[in-house]
């Protein structure tokens, strides 16, 4: 496949206006048809096509001989365009995939998404007319639910196939498909089976502008939330036996509690205290005349602060007795005819803020449910599905809004019953439905419950036997196991999987059986979840109630929407000959420990006993170039697809291509939170071009090169060629430890250096004599040939995963056959090389950068232009390094016959000038140079001297080296001996 010419960008066309030599055609330039420019818009797609068209994914992952590895896919929601978070995270999982499959691994990565809840079915509606949205049944607001759904996921779909992400792309997985709806019913009923389901009555997050409850996944809480909170106080209508000295004083006593959700006043049942803290009495006759109160010891000097005593000027203490003594006295409630009682708490209650005194309404708050179970108390929550007081609350607040004036209206009747204290301004973290963002609140309903408890300790062991990556994961998520409560999974919408339960008409019983629950798995995996709003109850319900079908009523609830994506592991994994359970692998971001990872784990534990990966990895999120978290009213975010194929400007915003993008990922440690921005995509680009120029460069030079017959034998290369394989050797067990520990932006950082240090900079920019100059099958040119091409196909296999499209569009144009296809059907890195001599070859490298600086000194003095105008003169005072540079100290004269090297490993070459002179002394080497420096300047510990060539030595016009040879050839005048007998070789006419 041999094209046009190409050579270094400037280089050449100096070397054009410089050089009409008649021997310019002889000058063996590199060919290629690997672009210099991605053209990516083009070809990127060209080469997706090439995939697709030659199921290049899908043979590797059903043929390869290696073991099946699975990635699971965290489903993302069919719900609007990819954001540069979906970039991250899908490139990185290709990242893996890929480089599995090139380790021979079976890595079938199956695609999902997440079709189910509130926000698709708030879309739907939205979209409607309110004529429409009133006449519309059930099914027809699944129906177009689903229909959105589906048109969502084709769109990320091809999304993430333009980022060049390898899937079974038309075998997805979908929440809404009747398989997947089936298997997670079955988990529910296992679950059931176990007797972790159950409904109960208690209170849970509820958004009133999504009227449904919520999951703690389901909640976000925004910073700067801002409560109205208040100082209360209860009038003591009796003391408990420990107290009852205090009645004698007969004054009023109240005690004091503190709340930031006066709204909660009206369902008050209790007040909590710590049986372990200290409690008094106080008064203060300025401010509050003969009424006497009951606050915590410790919080005294803060609550006199807040009313706004002056220093010294405390509420009086009178008395101080225990929360144990306080307990089982009795209090009026302010606002109703009804009397409470003080209890005992747990830890919960403390002396960080508030009184000390908690109230508590067993209906609106956990910790306040749990005493409320261990007094028997009832469970009032006056508040209805829109966050409404219901009549229970009083006329007064009837039908207001609790978070807007039922709350304001609360704290006027406190006020007007005396009972007001104080009120003020609280921030605070507070729960925000995610999809509405707008407050919640915790109110008591009837809801479906998958209780923890029974498997708690089965979960936090599982966890102990995952792998997490970064293993601050491993506390994160076990905190939060050994913390949780019982996990409400019951939502009040129409769009989702159907908690599959009856309930009598007439006591309310419900049936949810092993026998019913079977009953609709099996017709579920027929028809799909419609069926439970299509069918009648008749059809339902299993034989045994079949006869009673008009005694029952179908539930309405539908499962929450973790509790679909986290029944995954038994819809798609476990259920799928071709992968294996656990899972190798879960890969989301961080969120997802309250989210997907702990949904998953919990359902795994409670079905199967342990947990559904084997390991799971964590990214952070992105941000801006500044740091900033992106928000379109910023006008900071980045769209991927910009990204690719460019913005509307494409002067700011150009068109960079998928590998950009992918190779960007490569470069940050996504560990925690990772920038994007213009001028770092620039940069990214940057290295973009340097290593697709190096790839050209290599690609170029092998345009006449056949491995099978054209190859040096390892032990036949020079010493710097054995040099530059030992190093490729250890670059690539780096990259390969990088990519084996999911570090990408080692293996990507490895790569650039390698390919900018190492070979731009140094092996490549010396290889050019021997690559150009020498005859086409010289030795000292096919050694190089033979070494360029271990290193394009070790460098190509090693970006392949990060840059897919850069690596094949090389295997696509190397200029000989290959007995695969594709670059990801070559298997991984092959080759193997020892360290050699890299002592010498570091020292050498340190010289030549030495050598370049006094060049740089030359130029600017105006003493020389190219490298090759110069004489360098080197002394080396250090007896190891000076033999090793006598050793490489090449002929006097250019010749094509070995001299004293072996035309390679000669500092000639090395260090790219015309002549090199060893000196005894820095005396004489000052004496003889025009511009030197010192040995401790220098990193070589050489001293160094620059000099033009002098004397005799001629410009070659066809190497360009300056020899004492030049014009001495009557057959080719004005070339060197070497260039001369490279002429004869190649039999040149000279016209």
């Amino acid at each position: 496949m041999v094209s046009s010419e190409i050579s270094e960008k400037g280089k050449r066309k100096g070397r054009e206006k410089e050089n009409d030599s008649p021997y310019k055609s002889t000058v063996i330039l590199p060919r290629t048809d690997f672009g210099q420019r991605a053209n990516s818009a083009k070809r990127e797609p060209e080469l997706q096509k090439f995939w697709s068209d030659h199921k290049i994914y899908e043979n590797l992952a059903d043929r390869n001989s290696g073991d099946v590895f699975v990635l699971h896919d965290g489903p993302p929601y069919a719900n609007g365009d990819l954001h540069i978070g979906h970039a991250l995270n899908k490139i990185l999982k290709d990242f893996i995939n890929r480089y599995q499959l090139m380790k021979g691994k079976r890595a079938r990565y199956i695609p999902g998404w997440d079709c189910h809840g509130l926000p698709i079915e708030l879309k739907v509606l939205q979209s409607l007319k309110s004529s429409e949205r009133k006449g519309m049944s059930t099914l027809q607001l699944r129906e177009k639910a689903s229909e959105f759904a589906h048109a969502a996921m084709e769109r990320q779909r091809e999304g993430f196939k333009r980022y060049g992400v390898w899937a079974f792309w038309d075998e997805p997985y979908m929440s809404l498909q009747p398989s997947f709806e089936a298997a997670q019913i079955e988990v529910f009923g296992k679950m059931l089976a176990e007797g972790h389901i159950y409904r109960g009555r208690k209170p849970v997050n509820w958004s009133p502008s999504s009227r449904t409850a919520l999951a703690e996944a389901e909640l976000e809480y925004p910073p700067n939330h801002i409560s109205k909170s208040v100082y209360a106080s209860f009038e003591v209508k009796e003391f408990s036996d420990s107290l009852k000295y205090l009645e004698k004083s007969q004054k009023e006593v109240s005690v004091v509690i503190w709340t930031t959700t006066p709204w909660t006043l009206p369902a008050n049942l209790a007040v909590a205290v710590n049986e372990k803290l200290e409690y008094c009495l106080v008064e203060h006759k300025k401010m509050f005349g003969d009424r006497q109160f009951i606050i915590a010891l410790d919080l005294v000097p803060n609550i006199s602060q807040k009313l706004g005593l002056s220093e010294g000027d405390n509420l009086e203490v009178l008395h101080t007795f225990s929360g144990a003594e306080l307990s089982g006295s009795t209090y009026q409630h302010p606002l109703y005819d009804r009397i409470s009682q003080v209890v005992i708490g747990g830890d919960y209650i403390t002396t960080e803020s508030g009184t000390g005194l908690v109230h508590t309404a067993p209906g609106h708050g956990q910790e306040d449910y749990q005493t409320g179970l261990k007094y028997g108390l009832p469970l009032l929550s006056p508040v209805d599905d829109a966050g409404c007081f219901t009549s229970e609350a009083g006329e007064r607040f009837k039908g207001m809004s609790v978070l807007k004036e039922g709350n304001e209206e609360v704290l006027k009747a406190m006020s007007e019953a005396g009972a007001l204290l104080l009120q003020e301004d609280y921030n605070h973290k507070y729960p925000y439905d995610w999809r509405t963002k707008k407050p919640t609140i915790f109110r008591a309903t009837d809801q479906w419950f998958a209780s923890v408890d029974e498997f708690r300790d089965q979960a936090l062991k599982a966890i102990d036997e995952v792998q997490w990556i970064p293993s601050v994961g491993k506390n994160r998520i076990t905190g939060m196991i050994q913390g949780r409560n019982d996990w409400c999974i019951s939502r009040q919408r129409t769009w989702g999987v159907p908690i599959p339960v009856f309930y009598h008409k007439e006591t309310g019983e419900a049936l949810l059986n092993e026998e019913s629950v079977a009953h609709i798995v099996s017709i579920v995996k027929e028809k799909g979840t419609n069926a439970w709003w299509e069918l009648p109850v008749s059809e339902l319900l299993p034989k045994s109630h079949r006869e009673e079908a008009g005694n029952w009523n179908k539930g309405v609830d539908t499962m929450d929407v973790w509790f679909d994506s986290g029944s995954s592991w038994a819809g798609v994994v476990k259920c799928s000959e071709k992968l294996s359970f656990p899972a190798d692998l879960y890969l989301e971001g961080s969120d997802q420990h309250r989210g997907w990872f702990q949904s998953s784990l919990l359902t795994s534990v409670a079905c199967n006993s342990q947990a559904p990966f084997k390991t799971v990895l964590t990214h952070g999120f992105v941000l801006d170039e500044k740091g900033y978290k992106m928000s379109k009213s910023l006008g900071n975010t980045i769209d991927p697809k910009d990204v690719i194929e460019g913005g509307a400007n494409q002067k700011l915003k150009p068109a960079w291509g998928a590998d950009v993008l992918r190779l960007w990922v490569s470069t940050v440690d996504y560990s925690s939170d990772v920038s994007v921005g213009n001028n770092i995509l620039k940069q990214v680009g940057e290295s973009y071009r340097k290593l697709r120029n190096t790839a050209r460069y290599l690609t170029g030079n092998l345009f006449d090169f056949n491995p099978s017959t054209d190859s040096v034998t390892y032990d036949n290369l020079p010493s710097m060629d054995k040099w530059v394989l030992g190093r490729l050797t250890e670059v690539m067990k780096e990259v390969e430890d990088a990519y084996e520990s999911y570090q990408f932006y080692r293996a990507s950082q490895a790569i650039q250096r390698f390919a900018v240090q190492d070979l731009s900079n140094f092996y490549l920019d010396t290889s050019k004599d021997r690559l150009y100059i020498s005859e086409p099958n010289a030795w000292r040119r096919r050694s190089c040939q033979t070494v360029l091409n271990i290193l394009l196909i070790e460098l190509t296999k090693a970006i392949a995963p990060i840059l897919p499209h850069m690596a094949e569009d090389i295997w696509q144009t190397l200029p000989y056959q290959t007995p695969h296809k594709s670059i990801f059907q070559s298997g991984w890195l092959e080759q193997s090389h020892p360290p050699h001599e890299s002592e010498m070859w570091d020292r050498l490298r340190f010289l030549r950068a030495d050598v370049n600086k006094n060049l740089e000194g030359a130029r600017a003095a105006k003493l020389l232009g190219a490298s090759l105008e110069a004489s360098v003169y080197i002394h080396c005072s250090d007896d190891k390094f000076l033999p090793v540079l006598k050793s490489l100290k090449g002929n006097d004269i250019l010749s094509h016959e070995s001299g004293s090297t072996n035309g390679v490993d000669d500092l000639r070459f090395i260090l790219m000038v015309s002549e090199v002179v060893l000196m005894d002394s820095e005396a004489e080497l000052e004496d003889a140079a025009e511009l030197f420096s010192k040995s401790g300047n220098s990193e070589s510990g050489c001293a160094i001297g620059v000099d033009r060539v002098k004397g005799n030595l001629q410009k070659c016009e066809r190497c360009w080296y300056h020899d004492s040879t030049v014009k001495s050839n009557e057959k080719f005048p004005g070339v060197c001996s070497r260039c001369g007998s490279v002429l004869g070789l190649v039999n040149f006419k000279l016209e």
